[in-house]
């Protein structure tokens, strides 16, 4: 399974957990399909910051399923 921490794993229309700002402490992971890539860089060290299709915004950890 690969972590989303690096730009060329994640696109969108696939299926990833984030963790969104709010739950960063907790480690909550909300799962859903991506939308749109917010991290410009090639890697990133908490995640690749993505937009979901609902609108939600946080950082991938795990990528569930490739399109």
């Amino acid at each position: 399974m690969k972590d989303g921490k690096t730009r060329a794993d994640v696109k969108p229309g696939i299926l990833v957990n984030i963790v969104l700002k709010k739950d960063q402490r907790s480690g909550i992971l909300t799962e859903g399909i991506v939308k749109d890539l917010l991290t410009s860089a090639s890697f990133h060290h908490r995640g690749i910051k993505v937009r979901l299709t609902d609108g939600q915004i946080g950082r991938v950890q795990e990528i569930l399923e490739e399109d």
